[in-house]
C-alpha cells in the first residue's frame, strides 16, 4: 500500500521501514503510528520478508519522540487511548516473530527510544542520543518506556533516566544494555546490512522460536518458560530447515534455508 510518512524498501528478504518526517525529526504522530502498525502487519504476513529494519530519515534523528503538537491537545481520556495505541505498535514490533533491527542514526528520544527498545536488536551510531524526557512535559513515558527500560537497564538506570529526563550518549546506552552495538556513524549502514543479511539467511522457524521463547519466557516462571522452549524445539525439529541444517553440518557445507515451513 501507499504510505504518507513511511518509505518501504524490501529486497533479499530484508524489509527496511524508514520513518520519513525529517522536518519533524521523525516524530511519531497518530498517522505515523497507524502506518507503522500496518507496515508491521504486512511484514508479519509476508513469508518473503525474513528481517525488518526500522530507521529514520535524515542524519539528525531516528525518532525524536511523539509529536508534541498533537500531545498538547489531548485530555486525560484521549491520552489514555493514545498511550494504549502506541503501546499496541510497540507490542506488535516486539512480537512480530521475525527479527526487527533498530538502525539508530540520531536522536532516539521519548517514543523513539521506546520504539527502539521494542526492537529485538539495536545498532546505534556513535553520534546517537537517547532519553526519556517526558518528565519535562509533565507526563511519563506512555509507549512502554518505563517497563522495557526497566527490563533492559534495571531499576536504578530506569529511575534516573525517567525521573531526570536527561539525554545519554550511545556509549552510555551500550553500558546500560539499551543498545547491542555502537559503531562510527559512517559504518552504521554496513553494520546493519551485514547483520540483517546474516539473519535473513537463518532458519525462519528457529528465529521465530528464539524470539518467542525469550520474549514470552522473560515474563513467565522458569518451568513454564522451559516447557515453551521444549515445544518450540520440537516444532523446529519437524521442519525442512532442521533437516537442511543438520545435513549441511554433516556434509560440511553452508545451509540454504527458505521461507518458514
Amino acid at each position: 500500500m501507499s504510505y504518507q510518512n513511511l518509505l518501504i524498501d524490501c529486497a533479499a528478504r530484508i524489509c527496511t521501514i524508514t520513518i520519513n518526517r525529517p522536518d519533524k525529526l521523525n516524530a511519531l504522530n497518530r498517522q505515523t503510528i497507524r502506518e507503522l502498525r500496518l507496515a508491521i502487519e504486512e511484514a508479519s504476513q509476508d513469508d518473503a520478508i525474513g528481517v525488518v529494519v526500522i530507521t529514520g530519515a535524515g542524519a539528525k534523528a531516528f525518532i525524536a519522540g511523539a509529536d508534541i503538537s498533537e500531545l498538547a491537545q489531548l485530555d486525560g481520556v484521549q491520552a489514555l487511548a493514545f498511550s494504549r495505541y502506541g503501546q499496541g505498535l510497540m507490542t506488535a514490533i516486539e512480537r512480530l516473530g521475525k527479527p526487527v533491527i533498530a538502525r539508530i542514526n540520531g536522536f532516539a528520544l521519548g517514543g523513539g527510544m521506546e520504539l527502539a527498545m521494542a526492537c529485538h536488536l539495536r545498532i546505534a551510531a556513535d553520534t546517537a542520543k537517547f532519553g526519556q524526557p517526558e518528565i519535562n512535559l509533565g507526563v511519563l513515558p506512555g509507549f512502554g518506556g518505563t517497563q522495557r527500560l526497566l527490563r533492559l537497564a534495571g531499576r536504578s538506570a530506569s529511575l534516573e533516566l525517567c525521573l531526570l529526563g536527561n539525554q545519554i550518549n550511545a556509549a552510555r546506552a551500550l553500558e546500560l544494555g539499551i543498545v547491542n552495538r555502537v559503531v562510527a556513524a559512517e559504518q552504521l549502514d554496513a553494520e546493519v546490512n551485514a547483520l540483517a543479511q546474516q539473519l535473513a539467511q537463518s532458519a525462519p522457524q528457529a528465529l521465530n522460536g528464539i524470539l518467542n521463547a525469550i520474549t514470552l519466557g522473560a515474563e513467565a516462571s522458569i518451568d513454564v518458560a522451559l516447557d515453551y522452549e521444549s515445544q518450540a524445539f520440537g516444532v523446529c525439529a519437524a521442519t525442512a530447515d532442521m533437516r537442511e541444517g543438520t545435513a549441511a553440518f554433516l556434509e560440511r557445507r553452508k545451509p540454504s534455508f527458505g521461507p518458514r515451513t
